[in-house]
């Protein structure tokens, strides 16, 4: 909807979106991982109650990072000009990202709360709670943007609210749903104790998934330095976006892995963990394929789905051949990072939990 506004609010949107949300998303996508990797081995184990405490952590630590990086995002202005933005792309890419505070705290609450029940292989209910969501964020936004005439805030604000309601979903899961009263027994005050043990786990984690999402969303901060640089983001962004939608998609099929290789590993099945992995990366290489055949088939309705602006359509096009190899490039090494080793430090973190517990 943003894109249909106008070149300018494209461009202002974009590079919050990729450039500002995406280096938040990725720290706290990362910190969300070591849920997943601790929950899955203590579910395999059959240590639930170990769960419901891990969870609570990760909440914990997340929405204070959170709270850490809203700052970043309430002064993006100043750093938007830093890196070489125009000053009129800076200003409206401020704008856009005070509209996301609320959406960034939300988000750090959502991804502990997702793996936490990903971990037990509750994946359905998260799936029709995010659809249900999405449909009610599409027709919001469009209120807002179209009838309403919010602008640019707007949009922003109307993400915010959706992921919230979101959250609320989640939790309300959590709570009342039976599939979750072994490993949800309340909130306990062992969530503040050995949070340091956790951090360094979730923050280790955060690094290393943070550098591949950071990398691809590194070219839109040095837009700012090319000729026609309001073009370069735009058409940039654009093909970033369909980017990471594949990259959504790897990134699911690594936390199936990573959950399904955890689960295994926990109950002593090593041989059914590796048996995993090849199913898991052949159907990868498999949607990969698939993924590059459609942006190469489809690249003229691609283009403008995004925007009007002939300009911006034409620079798409052009950039699609090289969008189309880096999805291939892209169908394995997030699926084969997210199979996790059993570390000593993993061990030792839920024996010291089952041993309060």
């Amino acid at each position: 909807f943003v894109g249909h506004l106008g070149e300018l609010e494209l461009a202002g949107a974009s590079i919050t979106n990729i450039g500002i949300q995406g280096l938040a998303y990725g720290i706290m996508l990362g910190m969300s991982t070591a849920v997943q990797t601790v929950c899955g081995q203590a579910y395999g184990a059959r240590r639930y109650r170990a769960m419901g405490v891990v969870c609570q952590r990760a909440l914990v630590l997340q929405f204070v990072t959170a709270v850490a990086i809203a700052f970043f995002y309430w002064y993006s202005g100043p750093f938007l000009r830093l890196i070489g933005q125009a000053e009129d792309v800076a200003v409206a890419g401020q704008l856009y990202a005070h509209g996301l505070v609320p959406q960034l705290l939300a988000f750090a609450l959502f991804c502990p709360m997702q793996r936490f029940l990903q971990a037990q292989n509750i994946v359905n209910p998260v799936a029709y709670m995010v659809l249900a969501v999405l449909v009610f964020h599409i027709f919001i936004s469009w209120l807002a943007v179209f009838v309403l005439s919010f602008g640019l805030l707007g949009a922003a604000l109307t993400l915010s609210f959706s992921w919230w309601v979101l959250v609320a979903l989640t939790w309300a899961y959590i709570i009342w749903s039976p599939t979750c009263k072994e490993t949800w027994t309340g909130l306990s005050m062992l969530a503040f104790r050995g949070l340091w043990g956790y951090a360094k786990l979730a923050f280790a984690s955060a690094v290393m998934l943070a550098l591949e999402v950071w990398y691809v969303q590194g070219f839109v901060l040095l837009t700012g330095f090319l000729p026609n640089s309001e073009i370069a983001l735009d058409s940039l962004s654009i093909c970033i976006n369909y980017w990471n939608w594949d990259f959504q998609i790897m990134l699911g099929l690594s936390y199936a892995a990573s959950i399904r290789v955890g689960n295994e590993l926990g109950a002593g099945h090593p041989k059914v963990a590796r048996l995993s992995v090849m199913v898991v990366v052949m159907a990868s290489i498999a949607f990969s394929i698939l993924a590059t055949i459609l942006v190469m088939a489809l690249r003229y309705p691609l283009s403008t789905l995004y925007t009007s602006s002939t300009t911006v359509i034409e620079a798409v096009i052009a950039l699609m051949p090289l969008l189309a190899i880096s999805i291939f490039l892209n169908g394995i090494q997030p699926i084969l990072s997210g199979t996790p080793d059993i570390s000593s430090e993993i061990i030792q973190y839920l024996v010291c939990i089952d041993q309060r517990n």
